[in-house]
């Protein structure tokens, strides 16, 4: 559906249940928070399901918006997913039942809701939930707050080889509300905590390049994490990290898991592309950010992703 469509669907329906992906970031979490607070602006009845891993970083966005335990939705919203893959817990027994919209900017979106807003060439889902809550009338100061930590946190404060000028755009659009954007600049994108400084400092001292320095792989190990006295919002957008060392074009962060396997995000700089590679592994994302979950210990998800890159650049 176009985002007019999306708007005119939104106005139809009501009881609203808004999902976000497991492990959720900026993005998809600024989107629901966004959303929920438009459609309470048009008198609807809406909230987000809780139970999804955020971090104190943005708790603060989603006070006042979880939806009871007891709380019965009719109609049920997913914003930043692209796969299935992605669901929490609870999000995946929605997925069973049917998800009747997914918002989306991801290339790899695999359409398993019964209607989709796709826009692929947008830097983050918030873009598309502004244009949408632009044509609902509900972009005011409290929706454009989230907003714009959706659309600055995916595109690294507009630094990010994603960021459009649709996507300045859409952020002078936000600030035209009144919106004060220099303490959530600061909070997001000039403050680390000692941990956080911690966990780049091994990372330095543990990483491996490749090709000259062109490739560079780090991970994150739970061990790791517990000699930094990190917790998961101290490593929020840790994948970048490493795309700051001149020279490297391609990164990848591996993230071990409590659960068992590794999370594994690439980012590119010098064309490579990172859904190919990532898609190796089954998973998926953008050209230049993309990510994967493989089982095994991360040697072994660095042995896999190494070897996908590999195959990627032998393809062409």
């Amino acid at each position: 559906m176009t985002v007019r469509e999306t708007a005119e669907w939104l106005k139809c329906h009501d009881r609203y249940l808004i999902l976000t992906h497991k492990r959720p970031d900026g993005d998809t979490i600024g989107c629901a928070a966004g959303l929920c607070k438009g459609l309470r602006g048009l008198g609807k009845t809406a909230h987000i399901c809780p139970g999804v891993g955020e971090t104190s970083l943005f708790t603060p966005y989603l006070e006042g918006l979880l939806a009871p335990e007891d709380y019965e939705p009719e109609t049920v919203v997913s914003v930043d997913i692209a796969a299935r893959s992605l669901f929490t817990e609870k999000g995946k027994a929605w997925l069973e039942r049917g998800i009747d919209l997914a918002i989306d900017h991801h290339p790899s979106q695999e359409f398993f809701a019964r209607k989709t807003c796709l826009d692929a060439g947008r830097a983050a889902c918030g873009e598309i939930l502004y244009e949408i809550l632009k044509e609902l009338g509900q972009i005011n100061m409290e929706t454009a707050l989230p907003l714009y930590v959706a659309v600055s946190t995916d595109c690294g404060c507009f630094q990010y080889g994603n960021t459009t000028a649709d996507t300045h755009r859409v952020a002078a659009a936000l600030m035209d509300t009144g919106l004060d954007v220099f303490p959530l600049n600061k909070l997001h994108f000039r403050t680390k905590t000692w941990p956080r400084l911690q966990v780049e400092r091994y990372i330095v001292e543990g990483m491996h390049r490749y090709q000259g320095g062109k490739i560079a792989v780090a991970t994150v190990s739970l061990a790791l994490m517990e000699k930094a006295g990190a917790e998961e919002r101290d490593v929020e957008d840790i994948a970048a990290f490493l795309g700051q060392i001149e020279g490297v074009e391609t990164s990848v962060t591996i993230r071990e898991l409590e659960e068992g396997g590794s999370k594994l995000s690439v980012r590119t700089s010098g064309g490579l592309n990172a859904t190919r590679v990532c898609a190796l592994l089954g998973g998926g994302g953008h050209a230049a950010a993309a990510g994967c979950t493989v089982p095994g210990t991360p040697e072994e998800a660095e042995a896999a992703i190494l070897e996908a890159i590999r195959q990627v650049e032998a393809d062409g």
